[in-house]
């Protein structure tokens, strides 16, 4: 019975081995970090590498929501990068980020998009007002974003327009997409007419236009806070203080965010 309960237990230890992250086995920091920061933390992890000589950070990108809950379940990140301030706190609340760490890196804006050959925003010109036809410019199809029950870029969605008295026209037409890159995808590929995204991510995706920015105060501010987990390693230190330096802030300023650096 013992030799039957030591083989079990060394099948799961084995089995935890295997499923550990790639980055955590081979001492890679680990980011975890809102989908609509790939590219500048894709870029800012190059130059980490080329000027430092370290090995580049491994960067898992999703919606805040569910990296989040990840690291709630045990996911063993070191750094996290949330699109809003709610899904670090509520990390925060749970003791799962070190708090002096935190700061809010970066901010944002939120803006409406449509397929680059689309008449909306050429032929037929549109301004984020109360009362205007949304609805009608989906010409039956559907309004992707985020997922407005729990993704940041959603949630600011739908606040968005409800401050402008156009969530109940619209909310029976949502595609609900699993993070933002998502929501510009489908816009990009045609299947949706308009999205609502992040400045940022209109701007790296030549399939898409800009047709409207929504104006200030219909939103929160939308600001990106970053921590180090409780289960940090040493070397996480160093990486996160790369990422509020001026060599990451240029590459995110040059990316249309706003570089905060505010320490809360």
């Amino acid at each position: 019975m013992l030799r039957r309960i030591g083989l079990i237990c060394l099948a799961l230890f084995v089995i935890a081995g295997i499923a550990r992250p790639a980055a955590a086995q081979s001492g890679k920091i680990l980011v975890f970090a809102a989908a609509s920061l790939k590219d500048a933390l894709d870029a800012i992890d190059g130059k980490w590498h080329a000027e430092t000589g370290k090995p580049a950070a491994v960067v898992s990108y999703a919606a805040s929501s569910t990296l989040a809950k990840q690291i709630e379940e045990g996911a063993p990140a070191d750094i996290f990068i949330s699109a809003d301030l709610r899904w670090m706190d509520y990390l925060q609340q749970r003791g799962l980020i070190q708090p002096k760490t935190r700061t809010d890196l970066l901010g944002n804006r939120l803006v409406l998009i449509a397929p680059v050959n689309s008449p909306i925003g050429t032929a037929v010109h549109v301004t984020l007002a109360v009362g205007v036809p949304l609805a009608g410019l989906l010409h039956g199809g559907r309004l992707a974003m985020a997922d407005p029950r729990a993704v940041p870029a959603g949630i600011y969605g739908k606040d968005a327009l409800t401050a402008l008295g156009l969530w109940s026209s619209v909310a029976g037409r949502i595609a609900a997409a699993q993070d933002v890159r998502a929501a510009l995808t489908l816009v990009a590929r045609g299947e949706a007419p308009l999205g609502i995204v992040y400045q940022t991510d209109a701007a790296i995706e030549p399939a898409v236009k800009i047709v409207a920015t929504f104006p200030s105060g219909t939103t929160p501010p939308i600001v990106y806070p970053i921590a180090l987990t409780k289960t940090a390693r040493s070397g996480a230190a160093r990486f996160e203080q790369y990422l509020r330096g001026p060599a990451a802030a240029a590459i995110f300023e040059a990316q249309g965010f706003g570089v905060l650096g505010r320490a809360r």
